[in-house]
């Protein structure tokens, strides 16, 4: 069934007590059970839907986005764990089944993580695939240090997180240089800090020199407007700045120094306040 996994445009053939039924490309139907219709539609009408199967293995559409389709990636949530793979909460009321062979590591419920949809030809079924190397793309020779761009957080370790880029490469933001709470899951912007020479790529959540001190001197203008006052100076400790601010003790000193020569702060011996 060429739209199983993706969005499809349908047409509405007829309507039973049970919802509508789709035409589908090869002349079958799908049902649109009932729960998604608005009660406006009509014969003929074009429908947007996601198809998938159900619990029994029957082809259904429904009007709803899950969290990743047809080979897309997500982060996603453990539901329960069986002796022949885990389940998944990627958003639809069946969950996505990823089978032990696909599992790049044990997976225990509670925990996210990153997963790819994927059609098993064998059972012509939606399942889901852990093992995301298999499908990333080793040539990073198209980035440049200082890029921006969409990183997907996935897995968090000592180093730091790993991140998605573009749904085909993995990137690296060290823990050191994150100065903000990270969630799995979360899509941040980043920018390429270089490429080394085994292709992979680092990535740091600011832009390298001046603009970065101009991105830190604009947050601590946002929260003086709020606060009035900061008790943060050039001596407080690097905890004390970073949980106020989520940044190095460096930029927070490079922020006020730029601000205070453009005479947008007062620095005092107890903290910095708006001009």
């Amino acid at each position: 069934m060429k739209e199983l996994g993706i969005i499809n445009s349908l047409l509405i053939n007829r309507f039973t007590e049970n919802g509508a039924y789709l035409a589908l490309h090869d002349g079958g139907e799908v049902l649109l059970p009932k729960s998604y219709l608005k009660g406006d539609e009509e014969v003929g009408q074009e429908i947007s839907v996601f198809v998938y199967t159900d619990s029994e293995d029957r082809p259904v559409a429904v009007t709803n986005r899950p969290n990743a389709i047809l080979d897309e990636f997500a982060v996603m949530e453990v539901k329960e764990v069986t002796k022949i793979g885990a389940f998944m909460d990627w958003g639809l009321p069946k969950d996505l089944f990823v089978p032990n062979a696909e599992m790049g590591k044990n997976m225990e419920v509670g925990e996210k993580y990153l997963v790819r949809v994927c059609i098993d030809y064998r059972t012509d079924r939606l399942i889901g695939v852990n093992k995301y190397q298999d499908f990333l793309l080793e040539d990073t020779q198209g980035f440049e240090a200082g890029q921006q761009v969409q990183a997907l957080v996935f897995e968090e370790t000592d180093l730091g997180y790993k991140v998605l880029i573009e749904n085909n490469f993995e990137g690296l933001l060290y823990k050191n240089e994150v100065f903000e709470p990270l969630t799995l899951g979360e899509i941040v912007r980043a920018f390429i800090k270089k490429r080394r020479e085994d292709g992979k790529l680092d990535l740091q959540l600011l832009p390298a020199g001046r603009e970065k001190y101009e991105e830190g001197a604009e947050k601590i203008l946002e929260v003086l407007k709020v606060r009035k006052f900061l008790p943060l100076h050039d001596k407080s400790s690097p905890e004390s700045i970073k949980e106020l601010l989520g940044m190095s003790k460096k930029h927070f000193k490079q922020s006020i120094g730029q601000l205070y020569k453009a005479k947008k702060i007062l620095i005092e011996s107890d903290g910095i306040k708006l001009v």
